[in-house]
């Protein structure tokens, strides 16, 4: 059960950062190459605690729904978004934010399963645990662009 730890710092306020990570449009805008788009639940704005967003996205050249809730929330420094239905057997994923020398250092803790036991687990080591790694360095990539941006060149 792989869980992937990233450290992202954005010279940005932490509530900005911590908005952007919780804002819908912006996850959208992160994973266009994925053409990801909310279809059901909340599906524009910021999330908050119980909110819930599925995603209908192609990956592995797969088009696929996963539903995820905001199941923990502490602003603006932490919050969970756990799978509720998907392809993961589970997920967590956790979000930090802390306050970090003029700018926030953002930590991401990705704690999943795969589903299919021990096929699963050799698609872990194969590529599902890199595709994962990549797929969230990217978004934080995003997110990165979209705080540090002048005002007014979000999204």
């Amino acid at each position: 059960m792989p869980i992937i730890r990233l450290e992202t710092f954005i010279q940005a306020p932490c509530q900005q950062v911590f908005d952007l990570a919780r804002s819908v449009d912006a996850h959208t805008a992160s994973m266009e190459n994925r053409k990801e788009q909310a279809v059901a639940g909340k599906t524009s704005g910021l999330l908050a605690l119980h909110d819930c967003v599925t995603w209908r996205a192609k990956h592995l050249g797969i088009w696929q729904h996963l539903t995820s809730c905001i199941t923990q929330y502490e602003s603006p420094h932490y919050f969970r978004d756990s799978m509720q239905q998907g392809a993961f057997h589970r997920f967590d994923h956790d979000h930090f934010f802390e306050a970090h020398k003029g700018g926030t250092r953002m930590r991401d803790v990705f704690d999943y399963t795969t589903p299919f036991g021990m096929v699963g687990r050799f698609a872990d080591g194969l590529f599902l645990e890199q595709y994962m790694r990549r797929l969230l360095m990217q978004r934080n990539q995003v997110l990165k662009h979209l705080a540090e941006a002048p005002e007014g060149v979000r999204w």
